[in-house]
């Protein structure tokens, strides 16, 4: 199971449609999204308008697309409200810069304009290595999924009015609704920043509130 896996299920299962990426690059994802109401936010989006014609001709609901390339910050501060008056989102991918606050200020600020049966999912929660878990200044290869998970810990213990864990798959994914949490944590931000790959390992499961790929469709009432 990986993102798109799981973004198709909620569309076509549980009827959420109004679709957001954050961190789109390329549009692996976001060009394949069967949707009327579809918004790209990414700083620099690597693919021009040929790219984006020929897209809408093998899939013809990218010819709505809404395009913004600006920082994820830029766009909320900017865009969000007009973009959203009449359509709250309901489906949102946090995909963008793959760091604690960068990736927390991202939920925060989708929540403002999520639907209240909304879902978001935040990719990269689950590092499995010090190096994919470092700063991006200090990345060499492989992964990078950042400091991400952080924002996890953050949400859960925070943000009493949501629920929020973890599936164990396609490195991480974050899955983050408006519903009372199964459980929490109580931990300061303060606390938060100072966290170390190292303490992960010792509570990835508790911390992450790690599921099987299989409790999605669990807790979203699907069939696999």
């Amino acid at each position: 199971m990986n993102r798109l896996d799981v973004i198709e299920a909620l569309m076509h299962k549980k009827g959420l449609k109004n679709y957001l990426e954050i961190g789109v690059e390329n549009g692996h994802i976001f060009f394949r999204i069967k949707s009327t109401f579809k918004v790209a936010v990414d700083p620099k989006f690597i693919f021009d308008a040929s790219r984006r014609f020929g897209k809408s001709i093998l899939n013809p609901y990218n010819l709505n697309n809404q395009y913004f390339e600006k920082t994820s910050d830029d766009f909320f501060e900017q865009e969000a409200q007009q973009v959203f008056a009449s359509k709250k989102v309901q489906l949102a991918l946090v995909d963008g810069m793959h760091e604690y606050h960068f990736a927390l200020r991202d939920v925060e600020n989708t929540l403002k304009y999520m639907d209240d049966d909304g879902v978001i999912i935040m990719h990269d929660c689950n590092p499995q290595t010090a190096g994919a878990a470092g700063r991006f200044e200090n990345w060499e290869v492989g992964e990078w999924n950042g400091d991400v998970w952080k924002t996890i810990i953050h949400l859960r213990s925070q943000r009493p009015d949501l629920n929020v864990f973890v599936l164990d798959c396609d490195q991480g994914l974050g899955i983050v609704t408006r519903k009372k949490p199964e459980s929490t944590l109580n931990f300061t931000p303060t606390q938060i920043e100072d966290l170390t790959y190292d303490d992960l390992v010792r509570n990835r499961t508790e911390w992450l509130n790690l599921k099987p790929e299989g409790f999605f469709y669990k807790y979203f009432g699907l069939q696999a």
